[in-house]
């Protein structure tokens, strides 16, 4: 699993850094890639990555603000355009399905695959074997959400060597033991699956929120997560004015990730008056309140590392 941000500003795209999009990448977990907001000209932002539109699965829209759906018109008909014949998953509030078909009717856009809307309610928006998302509603000035992503357990390693040494043979009974069944050997001997296996380890969780004040949907969704990615629109001088207009300082962002548990914070929606050498006072502030975290730019990626169970930024 790798996050990379395609835009990490606020409101308006500036020279340094381009309005809402975050990429998560699955390529070794399924095959795909998700993508979280998507701000003006993020298709822009794609061409300077190794991202293909056609290998985008689901596409998850926070809240209606133009910086953060701006972006989806252009972006879905590269896609097909692209050769991307896969149906394509929309999560996003009430209204998405009426913007994006209006946008692709008015402008004669005709695309090559299907497109699966969902309207956001609270609760577990989408479930399958290999993960789970769960979505909360957040504290805006327009509804706005967040999302929790878990993998599941991965399951459990074989040691091939000691099976091997137990009288296993090589072939299907080494896939049974590695899938959890136990199996009797040539000898009348029973091999346990326990015996020859490692104990499964946890899946990641990943915390993707969307624009907000400090609120409690925030904290529980952003619970033990691994990576909990926060707006910090303002510095933690300006707590009046993110108050007013719906969205979290510096300060707020990491409080929540303090009390959540969360291992790493991850800042972005940056607003555009801070200049890259104003970075080291937003992550000063951040380092007051929560110890592990960094200031997001414009194609930054971090690589979840599963052996050592932490986020490192690539």
């Amino acid at each position: 699993m790798q996050l990379l941000f395609l835009g990490t500003g606020a409101g308006m795209p500036s020279k340094q850094r381009n309005t809402s999009a975050l990429v998560l990448k699955l390529l070794e977990e399924r095959g795909t890639v998700w993508l979280f907001d998507c701000g003006e000209a993020t298709q822009h932002q794609i061409l300077h990555t190794t991202i293909k539109p056609r290998k985008i699965e689901k596409i998850f829209i926070s809240h209606m603000h133009g910086d953060h759906i701006f972006g989806l018109p252009g972006l879905l008909g590269s896609r097909s355009f692209q050769g991307g014949d896969e149906p394509l998953e929309i999560y996003g509030p009430s209204g998405i399905k009426e913007f994006v078909e209006m946008t692709l009717t008015l402008s004669r856009t005709h695309l090559t695959y299907r497109i699966v809307y969902h309207e956001l309610t609270e609760g577990v928006l989408f479930e399958d074997e290999l993960m789970t998302v769960e979505t909360r509603l957040l504290n805006h000035v327009i509804p706005s959400y967040g999302f929790r992503i878990i993998q599941k357990p991965l399951p459990p390693k074989l040691m091939v060597n000691k099976a091997l040494a137990l009288g296993v043979p090589k072939g299907p009974l080494l896939a049974k033991l590695k899938n959890g069944g136990d199996v009797e050997i040539t000898d009348g001997r029973w091999v346990r699956s326990g015996d020859v296996t490692e104990p499964e380890e946890p899946g990641f969780i990943v915390t993707i929120l969307g624009d907000t004040r400090y609120c409690e949907a925030a904290v529980e969704l952003g619970r033990g997560a691994d990576v909990l990615v926060h707006e910090a629109t303002f510095d933690g001088t300006s707590k009046k004015m993110a108050g007013e207009y719906g969205h979290s300082t510096v300060y707020d962002a990491a409080e929540t990730a303090r009390l959540a548990g969360a291992t790493t914070l991850i800042l972005n929606h940056i607003s555009a008056r801070f200049l890259p050498e104003d970075d080291k006072l937003l992550l000063k502030q951040m380092k007051e309140i929560h110890p592990r975290g960094f200031i997001a730019q414009d194609f930054a990626e971090f690589e979840w590392l599963q052996h050592d169970k932490k986020i490192r930024k690539k």
